[in-house]
């Protein structure tokens, strides 16, 4: 054989080669999938994958990708890339507190102070000098054995505007310290941790309650109580426990008394040994807590406030916004821009924040006064059909991901989209990364992909009483993935239905989030080369 006829045949085989070793990459990328989906604890479940690459656009593996899956959190993504796209990464919020009445020269309002909500959901202490914010990866308002709530001030901005007000030389307020929430509608609950939807959100909502045991069976629990207002009183009867026994900390609705403070009865028990744990209360009235604690950092500032806020639904705030304007401003607060935000609500899935996001698309970019979280939902409609996205395989009734359903096809798509816009980074960044924080941080942490998957987790759990056990009805894991070989991809990944115990905090991800942490790593360095 000639050295020209041979080189013809040596370029076969190495054509041969490459194809085999890509058939075979695809194969192990699918046997590892499959192993997990085999995996005993999984026989009633369900899976729905799709993995594609972004280089090539290119589907490298799908199973059940045009089913309907519950996806929990990871339907935050659509939510927040919206906001982020619509509103601009650089959007903030504007905080302003007001007088209204007749401010006399001496320093004594005939009238009222008024802080008006502009949405911001992040009026606490996790803002840092430098305008970053800070979290915990497990979140002060899921609770549990990891949060301990953030260092500082969590009436931080509250003290800012409160010095503010003093520094203009008002003394005495003949009126009250009021709170204009009409931005949009207060009080809907929303459905992952049950803390009230507001225009107003002080420390997220919520007074972060550290509960401990004491040193033997019997004494009362050690309280921990951030921030201390007389808008809550805690009448503690919660007692320690014998060693193993079931932790559990409950509040009652709270009396409510006339002046608009409440005081909460808590009840349950710790068993001796525990160790602390957050047990956030979250505020039934976040625009009368908000009312409070700033009446309270003005009085610290000798300012005298006479009279105690009534109920909101009393006042006619229609009837004070004329009274909005420069020359009645007394302080303000500009958020850090909104693609901080959007990584807090993205690292650690922060349910409120992404409940509120339909309302403020809908009160802020349609200027709704009716239907507002609908309005919002319409801009979101408009903005996925613009990018040409088959919502056919979307349904979403609420912001955070307590009620939405879709397919892996349909979220790889809208993720793919995402990759080619100007924000992209910004959006990249915010997502949890495997093995290193927000919710993944406990997730493949000795994984060679560890790092190097950028993806949002969900959860959706109920408690089955037949069996005592918790079923996940949906787990999600969907984002972006750096492989070993340098390529980019795009996946989602859902698990319906699995049965977990109930007497294992961490259960829900040993199992469900772990099975889709593998997933993810096969896809790391098993994909086939897609280029």
């Amino acid at each position: 054989m000639t050295k020209q006829n041979f080189l013809p045949v040596i370029g076969l085989f190495i054509s041969f080669w490459l194809g085999s070793c890509a058939l075979h990459a695809q194969t192990s990328l699918a046997e590892r999938i499959q192993a997990v989906v085999d995996e005993p604890q999984f026989v009633h479940s369900r899976f729905g994958v799709e993995i594609c690459s972004l280089d090539s656009g290119k589907r490298l593996f799908a199973m059940n990708e045009q089913q309907f899956f519950i996806p929990g959190s990871t339907t935050k993504m659509l939510t927040e890339g919206t906001a982020l796209e619509l509103l601009g990464e650089n959007y903030r919020f504007h905080t302003r507190v007001y007088w209204a009445g007749k401010l006399k020269s001496h320093g004594v309002l005939d009238g009222d102070i008024v802080l008006v909500a502009s949405g911001d959901p992040n009026l606490s202490n996790r803002i840092q000098p430098d305008g970053t914010m800070a979290f915990e990866d497990e979140d002060h308002s899921y609770g549990g054995l990891d949060s301990k709530g953030l260092s500082g001030d969590p009436l931080l901005v509250i003290n800012e505007l409160a010095d503010q007000v003093a520094a203009k030389g008002i003394y005495k307020v003949k009126g009250r310290v009021l709170v204009d929430a009409s931005l949009f509608p207060e009080g809907t609950r929303e459905l992952g941790t049950g803390v009230v939807i507001s225009p107003i959100v002080v420390n997220d909502n919520v007074i972060d309650v550290v509960a401990s045991p004491g040193a033997k069976e019997g004494d009362p629990v050690k309280l921990q109580i951030r921030p201390e207002t007389s808008y809550a009183q805690f009448d503690n009867h919660a007692t320690t426990g014998k060693v193993g026994t079931k932790a559990e900390i409950d509040y009652d609705d709270g009396a409510l008394r006339p002046n608009g403070t409440r005081t909460i009865t808590v009840t349950g028990t710790l068993p001796v040994g525990r160790a602390p744990a957050m047990y956030a209360y979250a505020v039934p009235e976040p625009s009368r807590f908000a009312a409070v604690v700033l009446t309270e950092a003005l009085r610290k500032r000798k300012v005298q406030i006479l009279h105690f806020n009534p109920p909101a639904a009393a006042i006619d705030f229609k009837r004070l916004a004329p009274e909005y304007d420069a020359t009645h401003l007394l302080g303000e607060h500009v958020s850090p821009p909104l693609a901080a935000e959007i990584r807090v609500t993205l690292k650690v899935s922060q349910n409120l924040h992404a409940s509120m996001t339909p309302y403020l698309l809908g009160a802020i970019l349609a200027h709704a006064n009716q239907g507002i979280d609908q309005a919002g939902f319409d801009r979101e409609h408009a903005f996925l059909e613009n990018a040409r996205l088959d919502l056919s395989g979307a349904a979403q009734g609420d912001g955070a991901g307590g009620d939405a359903f879709f397919t892996p096809d349909f979220m790889v798509h809208y993720l793919t989209f995402m990759s080619k816009q100007t924000n992209f980074a910004v959006f990249r960044r915010a997502l949890p990364i495997l093995g290193r924080d927000g919710t993944l941080a406990k997730i493949q942490t000795d994984s060679p992909a560890a790092g190097h998957v950028f993806a949002k987790t969900g959860t959706l759990v109920e408690y089955d009483a037949l069996n005592k056990k918790f079923m996940v009805g949906g787990k999600g894991l969907a984002g972006f993935i750096d492989t070993a070989a340098g390529r980019h991809l795009v996946f989602a990944a859902y698990l319906n239905m699995v049965d977990v115990p109930s007497d294992n905090p961490d259960a829900i991800q040993e199992i469900a989030g772990q099975a889709l942490g593998e997933i993810a790593a096969a896809a790391y360095d098993s994909a086939p080369d897609a280029q």
